[in-house]
């Protein structure tokens, strides 16, 4: 009888018990802007005004790249095969960032930018990002904390720094509970509440 040397054989043990990384999931979720920004065009805050966008805060239950599912006031559960590209703060901040830009017509700084620009700064929690069972909606709901643009006065001393705070939510029909679908809804709501945040913002 013939035996494999060891080392050709441990391989052909261990392959059906070890599996190197996690299985990677059918398709990942992203968003995508409703106002997206024009290729080629030049924003200057010699000419516009400028604001910047901080990182985004969220709860421990949007901190994963998965959408959470209510089905009560206490009750979270993950919607299976849902999988975000990337965290949820971050694609909520860069589709904040483009739509602002778009509709304002701003120059949006990123955090290292801002530091010699005393422009408006907008930041905030993002409080809500998934899907109410008892509803059927996909629920955005954004706390934003904003800093208008201190103007200065005729000696050139500039205003007291002032902070705005204000909710906004949006909740969007979803067809079925499931990745496809809530996907679809989540970018729509995301996309409405970056709309009237930018308007809040205004030019």
């Amino acid at each position: 009888m013939k035996t494999l040397p060891l080392a050709l054989a441990l391989p052909l043990i261990l392959g059906g018990c070890i599996r190197f990384g996690a299985e990677a999931p059918p398709s990942l979720l992203t968003l995508t802007s409703e106002a997206p920004i024009a290729v080629g065009e030049t924003a200057s805050s010699a000419t516009a005004k400028s604001i910047s966008i901080g990182a985004i805060n969220v709860p421990q239950e949007l901190a994963v790249a998965r959408v959470p599912v209510r089905s009560n006031e206490t009750n979270i559960a993950y919607l299976k095969d849902a999988h975000w590209v990337e965290a949820p703060s971050r694609l909520f901040g860069r589709l904040l960032s483009d739509t602002v830009s778009a509709r304002t017509g701003r120059v949006v700084l990123g955090l290292r930018q801002s530091l010699s620009d005393p422009g408006a700064r907008l930041g905030g929690d993002l409080r809500a990002f998934g899907i109410d069972a008892q509803t059927n909606e996909a629920v955005v709901t954004f706390d934003a904390t904003l800093v208008r643009d201190r103007a200065a006065d005729a000696s050139g001393a500039r205003a007291p720094q002032t902070f705005e705070k204000r909710r906004f939510e949006v909740r969007v029909p979803v067809a079925a509970i499931d990745a496809a679908s809530a996907g679809i809804a989540l970018n729509r709501a995301a996309n409405q509440v970056a709309v009237q945040v930018s308007d809040w913002v205004g030019r």
